[in-house]
């Protein structure tokens, strides 16, 4: 029987290691138990804290990035202003000189046109000047013939009366010769 003993010895100082080895883990396994549930929840504030930081820090980035956007639309939507009033002002500025472009064309078309009228008109009256000038020349030689002409017929009418004045002084000295004949 001293055997028997062993087989019921074995396995109760088994239990009482057991036992003191479980009551030593059982009184620890709360307090680590708690201390490893507070570790998490202590890990999961700061990781919510964290969060909830990162968060504040996005929206605080996205509101500054709206902003810094909302301003630079404007900033754009007043160049793009700008740009249109200066473009318009190009447009009008351009218009404008091409409309008097054209209507210094005309007006160049215009007095050309004047200027060929009136260089016709004086070619015209050079035309008719030299007429005139050669006409005045022609009345000024046809004047002098006419009065060559003149002093020639009054020397001819001067010679014809002198001669019709020696024909009657010798038709009168004919007829008183012939009176003093006769008588």
């Amino acid at each position: 029987m001293k055997k028997t003993y062993v087989y019921f010895l074995v396995p109760l100082l088994g239990l009482i290691a057991f036992g003191a080895i479980y009551w030593n883990f059982l009184s620890t396994f709360d307090a680590k138990e708690q201390a490893r549930v507070q570790a998490e929840k202590d890990k999961k504030a700061a990781k919510l804290a964290l969060d909830a930081k990162n968060r504040e820090k996005a929206i605080k980035d996205a509101l500054e990035s709206q902003e810094k956007r909302k301003k630079e639309t404007e900033a754009k939507k007043a160049k793009e202003a700008k740009d249109n009033e200066i473009r318009e002002a190009a447009l009008e500025a351009r218009n404008k000189a091409r409309a008097e472009r054209e209507k210094f064309s005309r007006q160049v078309d215009r007095l050309k046109n004047d200027v060929r009228i009136e260089k016709e008109a004086i070619a015209k009256i050079e035309e008719t000047k030299k007429g005139l000038i050669q006409d005045e020349g022609f009345l000024k030689d046809y004047v002098k013939q006419a009065e060559a002409n003149d002093k020639q017929l009054m020397q001819v009418v001067e010679k014809i009366a002198a001669a019709d004045a020696a024909r009657a002084a010798a038709e009168a000295a004919a007829a008183a010769a012939a009176k003093a004949k006769n008588s």
